[in-house]
């Protein structure tokens, strides 16, 4: 089985149209559902649900309440390397952009490590460019042996991999690969990405349904808020989380939401995405699936992140670097993209204890699954 069929039985313009019409009424029926269905979704997401903004936020913070209870999960981002094959008209790390490359030795990678360990982090994302020979799957294996003794859950976000090089690293400690679709525009997405081995858009459409059949334990979805209209793209992530869902369903499954912000290659959102436009997708995300995890970056300002915890959000990260070694071995390299909220992750554990949630810094572990078995 595959997704793309199921992507292509849906006409980028027709689902567009699909969501601008929605009125009122479809809202208003969308709320009363005990179930939302991806026609509901559509409602919850287009310009006629702005008036009922108060109503979905409630409805998110009761749900994910009784889901999650009052923790949020607390995970940072540990910048392996800068090097990278392909042209990205939005991503500091382009190919185009002249900047000094790096990529962390096992035993920068340690240096990194400790700063974070020292934090209180124990669960930890690990990021890369997209640079096949330099930081391969040789490379991302000896990363993950190295630091597997130092974390607990260790997460990925790198270049998509065939089904054999996730085999291959899974039993290495890899929990959990996030992969961005960045727009499901189909032309839209070659215009961004004219060069490099992630021009192929079916290759990279094609990668959950390959983390699927690897057996991964989470897979997160996600697109680039701003490079075409965020609406239809929310929509087609999910109706790409549904097909996962019921195709995978013993896979856990994260959402995010960056929003497009400056890097080396200024690149200006096409469609501008609002504060108020992004508390409504979380909120619509919520009230259509009670189980997906959502999480939210340092991207957005710390006004921002304050206020959205209560809707929906159940995995934040703090104090992050977007750079290779920017907590301890080369914290002046170029970051990937700026962040808006520099606070500590003291700071951010003290603010969400403040609203009445508990920090999590870890929350899994492989005795537990192992002791299950």
């Amino acid at each position: 089985m595959s997704f793309r069929p199921i992507f292509e039985a849906h006409a980028w313009d027709d689902v567009k149209t699909s969501i601008y019409a929605k009125t009122a009424a479809d809202v208003e029926r969308a709320l009363a559902a005990p179930k939302r269905t991806l026609d509901g979704f559509q409602a919850l997401i287009s310009p006629a649900a702005a008036p009922y903004l108060e109503q979905m936020a409630q409805l998110s913070q009761q749900l994910t309440r009784r889901r999650f209870g009052n923790t949020v999960q607390l995970y940072v981002p540990l910048y392996l390397s800068n090097e990278c094959q392909n042209i990205c008209t939005y991503c500091g790390f382009s190919l185009d952009n002249q900047i000094r490359r790096r990529t962390l030795s096992s035993v920068e990678m340690l240096q990194e490590a400790a700063v974070l360990k020292g934090w209180g982090y124990d669960h930890v994302l690990l990021v890369t460019g997209e640079a096949n020979q330099t930081v391969g799957v040789d490379y991302l294996e000896k990363a993950l042996r190295t630091l597997r003794p130092h974390f607990s859950h260790i997460s990925m976000e790198v270049q998509p991999l065939d089904q054999a090089d996730y085999e291959r690293l899974i039993p290495q400690g890899l929990n959990t690969v996030l992969v961005y679709q960045e727009t499901y525009h189909q032309q839209d997405y070659k215009k961004h990405h004219p060069k490099g081995k992630k021009s192929n858009f079916h290759y990279r459409l094609d990668t959950p349904d390959r983390l699927g059949r690897a057996g991964i334990h989470k897979m997160g979805l996600g697109v680039l808020f701003g490079l075409e209209d965020w609406r239809t793209d929310a929509f087609y992530t999910a109706l790409h989380l549904d097909y996962l869902e019921r195709t995978y369903w013993q896979t856990k499954y994260s959402l995010s939401f960056p929003r497009l912000r400056p890097t080396e290659g200024l690149l200006q959102p096409k469609v501008e995405m609002t504060d108020r436009e992004l508390v409504q997708l979380i909120c619509a995300y919520r009230l259509l699936n009670e189980e997906v995890e959502l999480s939210i970056s340092t991207r957005e300002s710390p006004t921002f992140r304050d206020n959205i915890i209560r809707l929906g959000i159940t995995s934040i990260s703090a104090g992050s670097k977007t750079n290779p070694g920017g907590y301890a071995v080369a914290p002046e390299s170029l970051e990937q993209f700026e962040i808006s909220d520099e606070r500590s992750p003291q700071e951010i554990a003290a603010m969400l204890r403040r609203q009445g949630y508990e920090p999590v810094w870890k929350d899994w572990d492989p005795t537990l699954t192992a002791t299950v078995r």
